[in-house]
């Protein structure tokens, strides 16, 4: 199939039900849900497969990988930046990414909206608690927050324009488990504003010491996709850089330097264009994606469009969990659609006059 032209109440429930058996199929007996068959996962990538489990309504293997993680999670709340049958990854340098550490929020909130599985939040909650601590013990007084740490647990001093705007959408997301469960965290939602307002504003807080990430399409469209530009900044900020990314009739391009164009990064741009209201764009750059399908129901990775090659070779099971994600948010399938599209807060328990688990107020 070369096209798939999604809209509201139109999920393509015969169509992705391959795909959803791809990543339960490649999850292993733990719970752990490794980038492909015998291959290793990160934290973040397993969050983005588990969600992909969740719209597919495979509820017992989600929570069965967030249990995973609630086991895994070191004494100071991090994760590993790499892991293969359920150890540690040895080879190369070991790290703690902030990125990956707070994500853990975001698929905790996803599956709650929903499944309404009050226990799960709870039994998640202190996991959730530790990593978003650890997160913001990184966080400068300049509100960006250091990209990782070193095994010793000194900070890697740097921070990414992507990796922090993941960041500031796991951080709404942890306020919003916070005040579900009654508890009050005030000094993440002031890590979150300080947060939003050095990638708005503090530019030079970003690849200080390392050459700029800025032809990475992420860097982009993530400060879009997660809420930090909202509106007509967000509409602007797409055009302003559409032809150097975009490859007509198949995708967005993952660096803009390279002729390769990658599947879950065209499935979170399509997100950040419904974010940004340009719907239209949005149904036919994801129309685009179905033919990087393999006929199993797994979409390759992405596609080199010069040499003609899927590249690389591999069909990882975060790519089925964002054309999952994208579909959801085309469609308004599960109640947690528009996690991406739109910013939404709850009311902090002390401004709330009274406590309602499932009220959300949309951010001003």
């Amino acid at each position: 199939m070369s096209g798939l032209y999604l809209s509201r109440g139109m999920f393509p429930h015969d169509y992705l039900r391959a795909t959803v058996e791809y990543i339960l199929k490649s999850q292993e007996d733990s719970g752990a849900i490794p980038w492909f068959h015998d291959g290793h996962l990160d934290p973040w990538d397993h969050v983005e497969a588990a969600m992909g489990l969740t719209i597919g309504g495979e509820y017992d293997a989600a929570v069965k990988a967030y249990d995973w993680l609630r086991q895994k999670q070191l004494e100071d709340g991090s994760w590993w930046a790499a892991y293969r049958q359920d150890q540690p990854e040895r080879d190369g340098e070991q790290r703690r990414e902030s990125n990956f550490v707070a994500y853990v929020a975001t698929g905790v909130w996803h599956h709650y909206l929903i499944t309404g599985d009050e226990a799960f939040l709870q039994s998640m909650w202190s996991t959730v608690e530790k990593a978003i601590d650890f997160v913001l013990r990184l966080q400068t007084t300049h509100g960006d927050i250091h990209w990782a740490v070193k095994p010793c647990g000194t900070p890697r001093e740097d921070a990414l324009v992507t990796g922090c705007s993941s960041i500031y959408k796991s951080l709404e997301c942890a306020h919003n488990i916070a005040v579900s469960l009654g508890h009050d965290r005030p000094h993440w939602l002031a890590g979150r504003e300080a947060l939003g307002e050095a990638l708005r504003k503090k530019p030079e807080r970003f690849d200080r010491t390392w050459e700029s990430k800025a032809r990475y399409s992420m860097d982009w469209f993530y400060p879009i996709l997660t809420g930090v530009f909202t509106g007509q900044q967000a509409q602007a900020r797409l055009q302003e850089r559409w032809n150097e990314f975009v490859k007509e009739g198949m995708g967005v391009r993952c660096t803009s330097d390279e002729p390769w164009v990658t599947v879950a990064e065209s499935c979170e741009l399509t997100m950040a264009l419904l974010a940004a209201g340009d719907h239209a764009r949005a149904v036919t750059l994801y129309s685009w994606l179905h033919q990087w399908r393999h006929e199993e129901g797994a979409f390759w990775t992405g596609y080199q469009f010069i040499e003609d090659i899927m590249w690389p070779e591999e069909r990882p099971t975060w790519t089925s969990g964002a054309i999952l994600l994208a579909a959801d948010a085309l469609t308004h399938y599960t109640p947690a659609a528009r996690l991406f599209v739109d910013v939404e807060l709850l009311k902090p328990l002390e401004q709330a006059e009274s406590f309602d688990l499932r009220q959300r107020v949309k951010e001003t």
